[in-house]
């Protein structure tokens, strides 16, 4: 489960654009409306083990804050870093006990949340377990609500 909302005003560069992610709590949403009224709510809904899997899969080099996958961006040599040949680490919270525990959490606390903007209309749900299979609807949705950006030239 995974969310982006977009901002009914657009006069307000602050609340323009998308909030990946957030917000995750009714603390979160309530704080969000008093500076933004949102008209579109975009919910990702991914099976529990495909999140559990890609981030248990998740290892970063400390000094540099890269980010490997080991099922889709692996280092070229296992469990080191491609730019140093420094070793990599998994953080605990990226361990698969831990991420169950996370996602268990998210869900609970996201739940009155996607309810929420349910009830306001503007939640559009998605469901999938690959990027290039949800992003051509979601890109349909987002095509059909937000106006395009023009460059200079087109002004």
């Amino acid at each position: 489960l995974h969310h982006c909302c977009f901002p009914a005003s657009h006069d307000s560069s602050f609340c323009y654009g998308a909030c990946a992610g957030f917000p995750r709590t009714m603390g979160q949403a309530e704080a969000l409306d008093r500076i933004c009224e949102l008209d579109l709510v975009i919910s990702l809904h991914i099976p529990f083990e495909t999140l559990k899997d890609r981030l248990s899969a998740r290892w970063v080099h400390p000094a540099s804050g890269r980010v490997y996958n080991m099922d889709f961006n692996p280092p070229q040599v296992q469990g080191v870093d491609d730019l140093t040949g420094e070793p990599l680490v998994q953080r605990q919270d990226d361990k698969p006990e831990a991420v169950a525990a996370r996602l268990r959490k998210y869900k609970d606390a996201a739940k009155p949340v996607i309810e929420l903007y349910k009830s306001r209309g503007i939640l559009h749900s998605f469901s999938g377990t690959e990027t290039n299979k949800i992003w051509p609807y979601v890109y349909t949705l987002l095509s059909s609500k937000i106006p395009p950006v023009l460059s200079d030239e087109e002004n």
